[in-house]
């Protein structure tokens, strides 16, 4: 097996649309760095609202490489499953457009074995993405906009999580990221057993998330009981309840406490029946395909 998730991963990093997406990612969050360097006040005046008349605002102490992570991890992790896909969608169909599916099936290795080290192998790259996110937006925010206290801002409040309680929660948050992201992966890898090049895969795997994502985010109750629990992109950004701490009596944050972690456990749970689902059903589907090509 680990001579197999060697192969499948050497396949993976030489070919160079790979690096587009640790490219992709790190312009991306360079430009969203630079702008709030030179242009961060603007956006804190925006999330504080009407606040700012009645208040004194610390913007040099809110602006910070903590609070300049939460908002990149907003801005990107939703479009990320993108990049995913590329490299997910492409595992079984990038094989059989090249031809080379049905001599990988005639090695003497069982065919779940093949699929596991592939899969393994996209978990990897999944893995590897999110941690040169978390060295671009949190590390290198850091050495840019130093270290305070983080403002959050929710629905109808604002919280402030003290300075010392935040980097455990980055680790979780990106732990949990790349959880939702294998999910993402898991899909790209089932829609790839059935496709003859990845083209198809990508392409419908990420028109299932956006159709899911809007699904997740309207405000309808019809959908609010019937349909969103049950999608996998309800649960995809949970993360961000591990920034929602418990308050006390004068509404201060308590520290090392999140409001709702059953929540979140809860999200962990159902992104992890999807993965398993999804495996497995590309698996059965693959041990039973008759490969042609």
């Amino acid at each position: 097996m680990w001579q197999l998730l060697q192969i499948e991963l050497l396949k993976i990093f030489r070919k160079p649309r790979t690096y587009i997406s640790f490219g992709a990612i790190a312009l991306m969050v360079i430009i969203i760095q630079v702008a709030l360097k030179f242009d961060g006040r603007s956006y804190i005046e925006f999330i504080v609202g009407s606040l700012k008349d009645s208040l004194e605002i610390p913007y040099a102490h809110i602006l910070n490489g903590y609070f300049v992570c939460f908002i990149i991890l907003n801005l990107l992790l939703i479009h990320i499953p993108l990049l995913i896909a590329l490299v997910a969608g492409d595992s079984i169909a990038g094989e059989a457009n090249m031809g080379t599916l049905r001599l990988l099936a005639s090695k003497p290795v069982s065919r779940t074995g093949l699929m596991l080290a592939k899969f393994m192998a996209t978990v990897i790259y999944t893995a590897l993405l999110l941690a040169w996110l978390a060295f671009i937006a949190l590390l290198l925010s850091v050495l840019i906009f130093g270290t305070n206290d983080i403002l959050i801002a929710r629905n109808d409040s604002l919280e402030i999580i003290r300075s010392n309680d935040v980097l455990w929660r980055y680790l979780a948050a990106f732990a949990f990221a790349t959880l939702a992201l294998t999910t993402v992966a898991a899909l790209a890898f089932l829609l790839s057993v059935f496709a003859e090049n990845s083209i198809g895969p990508i392409v419908s795997t990420i028109s299932i998330v956006i159709v899911f994502t809007i699904l997740s985010e309207m405000q309808i109750p019809l959908y609010d009981r019937t349909v969103k629990p049950f999608l996998f992109t309800s649960h995809m950004l949970a993360w961000k309840g591990l920034f929602y701490c418990q308050v006390d009596a004068g509404g201060t944050a308590i520290p090392g406490t999140i409001e709702n972690i059953h929540a979140i456990a809860k999200s962990s749970g159902i992104l992890i029946l999807y993965i398993i689902s999804f495996v497995s059903a590309a698996i059965f589907v693959f041990n039973r395909k008759d490969i042609l090509s």
